[in-house]
C-alpha cells in the first residue's frame, strides 16, 4: 500500500490521488490508492481505476495540401492552436465521435476518415488530470467553404505541412501527431 505522504511528494496536484478521498460505492474514507492507477475501498472492497479516456483528433487537408489547425475557444489552453476533435462519448464508436465532433465544431460532415496514429496525453480539466489516448485520423470533409467555427473552436487557420507551428500547440499528444504527419510528408 502506498503511503499518502510519499504520493503527495511524487505526484502533481492534479493527480487522481488528490481528488478521490471517499469511496463512490459506500462513502467510506477508507478509499485508498493501492498504486498510481488503482484505488480500493478497505471497507466494502470496491476497486476503481482512473483509466485513460478515448479522444479523437482530425487532420484535415485542403485541396492545396494545407493542414487545418484550430484556435481553442475555451480553457484549457484558450486561444492556443489545436486539431479539431474531442472526447469519445460513452456508447459511441470512434468513427461516430469524429462525425459528431466535426459537425459540432466545424458544421461539416465527414466523407472519409483514415486512422493515422495515437499518443497519450494529460488533459487538465477543472483542476483534475485526465489521462487520454488521442487517436488521430486523416479526414476528408464536405467542401471547406461551409466551415463554421463553433463549440470549442474560435477560428480556423491553414498551414503548409512543412511550416506547421508545432511549438504553438500546447498539447503534447497533438504536437506528436503533427510531427508524425510531417515525417510522412517529407
Amino acid at each position: 500500500m502506498f503511503q499518502e505522504a510519499k504520493l503527495d511528494m511524487e505526484l502533481p496536484e492534479e493527480h487522481a490521488v488528490r481528488f478521490f478521498r471517499y469511496c463512490p460505492h459506500c462513502g467510506s474514507s477508507d478509499f485508498k490508492a493501492t498504486s498510481l492507477k488503482e484505488f480500493k475501498c478497505e471497507c466494502c472492497g470496491f476497486n476503481f481505476f482512473p483509466n485513460s479516456a478515448a479522444a479523437v483528433a482530425c487532420i484535415i487537408v485542403d485541396e492545396k495540401g494545407r493542414v487545418m489547425l484550430t484556435r481553442r475557444a475555451r480553457d484549457p489552453w484558450k486561444g492556443m492552436l489545436d486539431l479539431p476533435g474531442g472526447f469519445v462519448d460513452p456508447g459511441e464508436s470512434v468513427e461516430e465521435a469524429i462525425k459528431r465532433e466535426m459537425m459540432e465544431e466545424l458544421g461539416v460532415g465527414v466523407l472519409e476518415c483514415r486512422y493515422l496514429c495515437s499518443y497519450p496525453n494529460k488533459y487538465i480539466f477543472s483542476g483534475y488530470q485526465v489521462h487520454t489516448t488521442d487517436m488521430a485520423f486523416v479526414c476528408t470533409i464536405e467542401p471547406s467553404g461551409s466551415l463554421k467555427a463553433s463549440d470549442d473552436i474560435d477560428g480556423v487557420e491553414w498551414y503548409e505541412v512543412s511550416c506547421l507551428p508545432i511549438e504553438d500547440v500546447p498539447a503534447e499528444s497533438i504536437r506528436n501527431i503533427l510531427k508524425f504527419y510531417q515525417s510522412l510528408k517529407k
